[in-house]
């Protein structure tokens, strides 16, 4: 197992695809997609934000809800059934649109929600939980406050916070990204204690980074970034973070990009919002204008409407989230 082990990082420092070895010892390569066929597996989701993978081929679900401080979190079974399960969540009308609970992160049986418009961190046990049973409110929920930590370190002028994605890091940290602060926040796993790990740079002298989704590949951390407004094209970047905290741009000449995810090669694949217009008035994303891409900017699927997550779940499956038609569709390759 070790020697097997050693081989898939040599690999994947030489840049090749990798593989493992099946029941009969054969080895099998995994190649990277250079498209996706997209099957719908749930809908008439209520502006949705953020996903993912549970256990059983379960889904979380954030929902932005209709700005009513209904925002909730909702499962997904593998046939496709929503189910309520954590409810109550701020939900402000802003911008047209309702705003305040963000991504959600599944791990071992805890769920992380990130509640950006409160700066609210909840971390949930939901390994008993079954689809069906009588969902949660918030307000039974306990919760850390990080955005006030943000706000005391006057990051941004004016002072801005939004915690609005996360992953799991070295040590089991958690690693924030802020979009309104342009920075990634770290929580340690044992203490709870919370430290400015990395600060986003803009994008252009203009434009802020606004960073949105953040993967770990094991030696390094990768930031996908919206870049502000006006959203101009192909002025959003990924950004690499190294465990010291230090900054650069990976791989620049992106569109606002919501999310990011690895391939099973550790390569990055995001997600494209969508392109911005002016006119005809008002102003606005056109619909239906997002996409996922590779690093390289190869559109690997097309005419999505306002994604928001891609997560992957297995070796050749993926979800992708789109917030503009409310649905989760499922990726293979």
């Amino acid at each position: 197992m070790k020697t097997k082990f050693h081989f898939r990082l040599a690999l994947l420092a030489l840049g090749f695809t990798v593989g493992c070895q099946d029941d009969d010892g054969n080895y099998e390569f995994f190649p990277e997609p250079t498209s996706f066929t997209a099957v719908t597996v749930a809908q008439n989701l209520t502006k949705p934000i953020g996903l993912s993978v549970g256990t059983q081929g379960q889904l979380w679900v954030s929902e932005s809800g209709t700005g009513q401080n209904d925002a909730h979190i909702s499962v997904v079974t593998a046939t496709g059934q929503v189910y309520p399960a954590l409810t109550g969540f701020a939900s402000v009308l802003a911008n047209g649109t309702a705003e305040g609970i963000s991504h959600v992160l599944y791990d071992k049986g805890t769920l992380y929600v990130l509640e950006g418009g409160t700066g609210k961190l909840y971390s949930v046990d939901v390994a008993s939980f079954q689809p069906g049973d009588t969902p949660r409110t918030a307000q039974s929920l306990a919760s850390e406050d990080i955005g006030s930590f943000v706000r005391a370190q006057r990051l941004t002028n004016p002072v801005n916070t939004n915690l609005y994605n996360l992953t799991i890091g070295p040590d089991g940290d958690l690693y924030i990204v802020d979009s309104g602060a342009n920075a990634i926040i770290k929580r340690n796993s044992r203490t709870k204690a919370l430290s400015v790990f990395a600060r986003i740079p803009n994008v252009t002298a203009t434009q802020e980074a606004v960073p949105t989704g953040i993967v770990y590949d094991g030696r390094r951390f990768l930031v996908s970034t919206l870049s502000g407004g006006p959203f101009v094209t192909g002025t959003a970047n990924i950004f690499q973070v190294d465990l010291s905290g230090n900054v650069s741009v990976y791989k620049s000449g992106f569109t606002t990009l919501t999310d990011i995810a690895l391939s099973i090669n550790l390569n990055p694949i995001v997600t494209e919002y969508g392109q911005f217009a002016f006119s005809p008035p008002p102003p606005g994303f056109v619909p239906r204008s997002g996409r996922i891409a590779n690093a390289a900017g190869t559109t690997l699927l097309s005419t999505l409407d306002r994604p928001t997550d891609i997560e992957r779940a297995g070796v050749r499956t993926y979800y992708v989230l789109s917030n503009g038609e409310g649905t989760i569709q499922k990726l293979t390759y």
